[in-house]
């Protein structure tokens, strides 16, 4: 079964020095050898990490129609960061995996079965 590993940060407070520090940096060459790790036992089927909340965009969806915002959808203490689509036995296998992932500073890491998706015709 497939699982999203979605990595939940706050927002400003995990990258002081911004994309070019030693904090970012840091968090960058854990991420790469957590996804070798991944690779290595065939568990990775995707991810990606996500620019800052600030880089947001949000389509809300109501009776009177489609309108559209900038920023997140809601606004919270942590905003997600990254994912990861992994394969897994089962939640078990899949918590194993989130136990491992490397976060910055404080966070968390919600997992979440995949909907299995018809095949296209």
């Amino acid at each position: 079964m497939q699982y999203a590993l979605l990595i939940y940060e706050p927002d400003a407070e995990s990258y002081p020095d911004g994309e070019a520090g030693p904090a970012w940096q840091d968090i960058v060459a854990a991420h790469t050898a957590f996804s070798g790790e991944l690779a290595q036992a065939g568990v990775m089927r995707g991810g990606a990490g996500l620019k800052g909340t600030d880089t947001a965009t949000t389509v809300r969806v109501a009776a009177q129609g489609r309108t559209v915002h900038d920023g997140p959808f809601a606004e919270t203490r942590e905003q997600l960061g990254g994912f990861y689509l992994i394969e897994a036995d089962d939640l078990d296998g899949a918590i194993a995996w989130a136990k491992k992932l490397p976060v910055a500073g404080t966070g968390s890491i919600e997992i979440r079965p995949c909907l299995g998706m018809p095949d296209a015709a």
